[in-house]
């Protein structure tokens, strides 16, 4: 009830069903993924590499992740700079996730997160993740950098919380638990071209 009262009532239950039906888009992914997996079949295209990807991380996740959205900038070359003086920039919020790394060495990851957009409303962002990942200094293989993509569907305010796929490139720079991740939506001008970064932290 105090969280009701501190954020609005209305606006709680909105982001609970959003949340909702982004978990129900991923779930049929995911029963794919499991299915596939299940009939051991030879098939090794890119789709069935991902949902097999996607499905071992369900099953089989080697951590739990807390996520931390840590800066949305928007690229001052693209925006009037009255729009960008209007815009919130620190996407407070948190996330969760499970993850695994394969035998390459590689991360693959699975999350839900909840933030604060450029409008100062909460968008979830639900969806999967993968980073190639060099661990650059043979005398400390804690430290590790990252390169891949994420897919997955958001939802916002401002287009009235109609689930919205996306596909981004994504990077990463860690040591040990802690990762800083980052990924930039393209855009035109003052529309996207926006860099957004958060923090993960591996159990």
């Amino acid at each position: 009830m105090l969280v009701l009262t501190v954020f609005g009532g209305d606006k709680v239950i909105k982001m609970i069903k959003q949340l909702v039906v982004l978990c129900g888009l991923l779930v049929p992914c995911l029963f794919s993924s499991l299915a596939q997996a299940g009939d051991g079949g030879n098939e090794k295209g890119w789709f069935s590499t991902l949902t097999g990807n996607i499905g071992e991380t369900w099953r089989e996740p080697q951590h739990y992740d807390l996520y931390v959205p840590a800066i949305t900038w928007h690229a001052r070359f693209a925006y009037d700079k009255e729009k960008t003086d209007k815009y919130n920039e620190r996407p407070w919020g948190a996330g969760f996730g499970v993850s695994r790394w394969d035998d390459k060495g590689n991360w693959h990851g699975l999350y839900l997160m909840a933030f604060k957009d450029s409008f100062n409303k909460w968008e979830p962002i639900g969806g999967y993740g993968w980073e190639a990942t060099w661990r650059p200094i043979s005398a400390d293989s804690r430290f590790h950098v990252g390169l891949g993509y994420t897919l997955g569907v958001t939802a916002r305010d401002n287009w009235d919380y109609i689930p919205i796929p996306v596909v981004l490139p994504m990077a990463s720079v860690g040591y040990g638990p802690a990762t800083f991740q980052m990924t930039y939506i393209p855009g035109t001008y003052n529309n996207g071209n926006v860099y957004f970064a958060w923090l993960r932290f591996q159990f």
